[in-house]
């Protein structure tokens, strides 16, 4: 399986850290609703078996996983999905998990950066990202490159930390970030310091709407996003018309 170089120092820094105890950390950080949204997530996706799938900063393979017996489910034989990450101990991970489902063969890893991929124009069906967009430097030049090695009419689906609009909700997810989270991060991985990144590059990143307006910019058509648990976490999609 094919592997490509990359850069981004910091990010790739911090999720090398966390890698083995990412998913366990995402248990308890989300008290297990993760595990929702991303199934939610994927069946707005709607990959059908034909389909060519890229999961972009999927190296765990929790989306790739879900997309593939997505597929699965509606007929045994599937597309391969392409699983890209910038960072070489998240792929190790989600490559050692997909050998011992016995579903390795069904993906191809790739380590790559969202602002450059090293793939084709027009090769893909559908384009998902999930957690991973805030930690891009370049947040536009991802969704040009999303944008770019979409098929016409492919869709693009991103799944992210995003703004919760009530002010009361919003103080309670505040303090549960700020004071809680790191020390999570602490207890669970013996690292407080990526965890108050983690916590930080959540509250920089653009809320909805500007978030909508980037992926409309960026060329999408149909440009939209659901709200999920009061606007804790959004579904963001467009299409490549």
């Amino acid at each position: 399986k094919r592997v490509v170089s990359t850069q981004s120092t910091g990010v790739k820094e911090v999720f090398g850290k966390v890698a083995e105890s990412y998913d366990v950390m995402n248990d308890a950080m989300s008290l297990g609703v993760h595990r929702l949204w991303k199934d939610h997530f994927v069946k707005e996706a709607a990959p059908q078996p034909t389909y060519k799938c890229l999961d972009v900063a999927g190296g765990t393979g929790d989306i790739a996983f879900r997309l593939h017996r997505h597929m699965r489910n509606i007929n045994s034989e599937t597309s391969d999905i392409v699983i890209c990450d910038i960072n070489t101990e998240m792929l190790k991970v989600g490559q050692n998990r997909a050998e011992q489902l016995g579903i390795n063969q069904h993906f191809t890893w790739m380590e790559g950066n969202a602002e450059q991929l090293d793939l084709p124009d027009n090769t893909f069906d559908v384009y998902t990202i999930a957690y991973g967009i805030r930690n891009v430097t370049h947040i536009d030049r991802a969704l040009s490159e999303a944008y770019r090695v979409l098929k016409p009419g492919g869709k693009f689906m991103c799944l992210e930390f995003s703004d919760v609009p009530n002010p009361v909700l919003s103080q309670i997810y505040d303090r549960y970030s700020f004071d809680v989270i790191p020390v999570l991060g602490q207890l669970i991985a013996g690292d407080f310091e990526s965890y108050q990144y983690l916590v930080e590059s959540i509250r920089k990143f653009p809320k909805q709407d500007a978030f909508a307006d980037m992926i409309a910019q960026a060329g999408f058509s149909v440009v939209d996003y659901e709200n999920l648990t009061f606007g804790v976490t959004a579904i963001h999609t467009g299409f490549k018309l």
